[in-house]
């Protein structure tokens, strides 16, 4: 009775489901470089590359354990490119009794798994992928009923469930449950930011380089560099290198943005933990053990720990709960087309070029950049939600739908309603002043709301509200906004509104 057991890109685990209750001497654990995938959305060059390097060593891994282990390279001349004839061909060749899956992070593939059993004339096996902390069923049931699907709520539930940063009476430690108000601080001048590390390319890397410099050249994004982590020890490293060395003081500085620093104390794990090199409750309990040793305070630590057993729970959960309906979702509307300067053509405006060069250079952007820079910048302009999701998910290599897509639609562009967000995150230029230096190296003054020289934000804030003044003015969060707006006079809202539509004048024809 041997067992095909498929093991997607994202689900680099020796943890991962459909590997439990293997048979070395019968079952055969199958992964493909897919052309299909790697451009429905054209992936950032990094991004490939990282998967692929990945996938390989994790076959290694596999093989070195007595697995037996079907590779498909992108190269080989057999690959057929999709999964369904890729499937076909190893059911052919090796004729297995049934196939083993962990179900995937995208509903499109889902709805192609279930479709399998019919396809392929043997039973297929889709388990739940058990490295996250909560399941489909439990967060259905803790949303069941509720007017507001509210992620701290949420959160504690989960903190609960886990006994994570509590004590002895099962109260959070510290008195609070969180500390976001500590972790809003502008970077102080004089901090030192620990060098990140660069791990040795191995030939597998090296190969997967030249294939993806050969097979994409026209997708987004630099390759060279390359320091990603590409094994489990790896990611391991990165880990501890962030828990030892950046955690004290991330909390702190986690929303600052500073020109030419594109990692400040960021983990960069999230690659590594979304492709399952990682695993979110390891992580947790590192950095809980740092706070309790003593190493790292507790607003650094709590921030850092909702961020993955809060948030990215949270976003998994409204993604499946609500799918496919919420991939369809545009509520303020919004059909601008994405403009060129999201895939480096030149912009004045420094933040946007800014947040774009470290995407294109790392494929990584930090949480801040990703929402108040190129996020507050599509909804105050409305662009096309299904654009900006699309390039959200090719750029960044820790992009998959199930967490792309709510974050995109629902956190930054509040295109699903208010699901995600109690209110929109827009923000004017003296935000990103505040939050950065990016103001100073600016042709345009976040001090300026009109006139050749103000900065964009400032107008496309306040037109954005009154655009959808209906759908925002009773919303409990922002009556102090609009009573700012109703003081400027009639006079002023005209000249607000007119520089709105030079700026977006402008936007359409590419010299902003």
């Amino acid at each position: 009775m041997s067992a095909l057991r498929l093991i997607l890109a994202d689900q680099l685990s020796h943890a991962i489901s459909s590997l439990e209750g293997i048979n070395a001497e019968e079952d055969v654990v199958m992964l493909c470089e897919l052309i299909e995938e790697a451009r429905y959305v054209k992936h950032h060059k990094k991004k490939i590359a990282f998967l692929f390097s990945a996938m390989r060593h994790f076959a290694e891994e596999l093989e070195s354990n007595g697995y037996a282990v079907r590779y498909i390279k992108l190269d080989n001349l057999l690959n057929t490119g999709n999964f369904d004839d890729e499937i076909k061909r190893a059911i052919a060749e090796i004729k297995p009794t049934r196939l083993i899956v962990t179900e995937p992070g995208e509903y499109r593939i889902l709805q192609k798994m279930k479709e399998w059993p019919n396809s392929f004339g043997i039973p297929v096996d889709i388990l739940n992928d058990t490295r996250f902390l909560t399941t489909h069923a439990e967060f259905a049931l803790w949303a069941q009923g509720k007017m507001q699907l509210r992620m701290e709520f949420f959160y504690r539930e989960v903190r609960k469930k886990y006994r994570i940063l509590l004590d002895s009476d099962n109260k959070p430690i510290g008195g609070k449950w969180n500390y976001d108000k500590e972790n809003r601080k502008p970077l102080k001048s004089g901090l030192k930011i620990p060098k990140r590390i660069s791990h040795k390319q191995s030939s597998i890397i090296k190969e997967v380089l030249k294939l993806v410099e050969e097979k994409f050249p026209d997708h987004f994004g630099i390759l060279k560099p390359f320091h990603y982590a590409v094994t489990r020890d790896q990611a391991l490293i990165e880990l501890n290198h962030f828990i030892d060395e950046l955690l004290p003081d991330f909390g702190s500085y986690q929303d600052a943005m500073v020109a030419g620093e594109p990692y400040l104390y960021h983990s960069l794990i999230s690659s590594y933990l979304n492709a399952g090199l990682l695993l979110p409750l390891e992580i947790c309990k590192a950095a809980e053990a740092a706070y309790r040793a003593g190493k790292a305070p507790l607003n650094s630590v709590e921030g850092f720990i909702r961020q993955i057993l809060g948030w990215r729970e949270y976003i998994r959960g409204i993604y499946w709960l609500y799918m496919p309906e919420y991939g369809e979702k545009n509520d303020l509307a919004a059909t601008a087309p994405l403009p060129d300067f999201y895939w480096g053509k030149k912009t004045d405006m420094f933040c946007v070029a800014e947040t774009v060069r470290h995407t294109r250079d790392h494929a990584y952007s930090h949480h801040i950049q990703r929402l108040m820079i190129t996020g507050n910048f599509a909804l105050l302009t409305g662009i096309n939600v299904k654009e900006v999701q699309e390039w959200y998910l090719a750029v960044y290599s820790d992009a998959y739908e199930w967490v792309e897509m709510p974050n995109t639609l629902g956190m930054a562009l509040f295109g699903d309603g208010g699901i995600v967000a109690s209110k929109p995150y827009a923000a004017s230029g003296k935000y990103i002043r505040r939050m950065s230096d990016y103001c100073d190296h600016c042709r345009y003054d976040p001090n300026v709301m009109t006139g050749d020289n103000a900065c964009p934000f400032n107008a496309l804030y306040w037109d954005f509200l009154v655009r959808h003044e209906k759908k925002f003015r009773g919303n409990q969060r922002m009556p102090y906004i609009f009573s700012t707006w109703d003081r400027f006079g009639t006079e002023k809202q005209q000249a607000i509104r007119n520089q709105a539509s030079v700026t977006l004048q402008k936007m359409k024809e590419d010299v902003l």
